[in-house]
């Protein structure tokens, strides 16, 4: 077993950056919710690394971790119904093609 932060911190920063690029080169209102996704799976595996090897109190970490899996989860289900609004109003989900609000 594994007794050291190091690989944990990486692979949460590798996560991160994955996301992060996602977020920022993704055209697709789909591919924004997937890399936000990423995002948040990163600061999850953050917060178990930090209870297990840093904190007192175990539990900290995991409902930390609840919590967020929560908020990703009523953040999906938003997302997607906003996705489906805007494929009904501009029939396309690419988003430098939604170039003006109705009002």
């Amino acid at each position: 077993m594994i007794n050291d932060i190091t690989p944990y911190l990486i692979l949460s920063a590798a996560l991160f950056c994955i996301g992060l690029y996602g977020l920022l080169a993704r055209r697709s209102l789909i591919g924004i919710l997937i890399a936000t996704e990423l995002i948040l799976n990163a600061a999850n595996i953050n917060f178990l690394t930090f209870s297990r090897f840093m904190d007192v109190d175990k539990a900290v970490g995991q409902i930390f971790t609840l919590f967020v899996i929560a908020l990703a989860a009523a953040e999906v289900a938003v997302g997607l119904s906003i996705v489906l609004v805007v494929y009904r109003n501009f029939n396309t989900i690419n988003v430098e093609k939604m170039d003006h609000l109705k009002g």
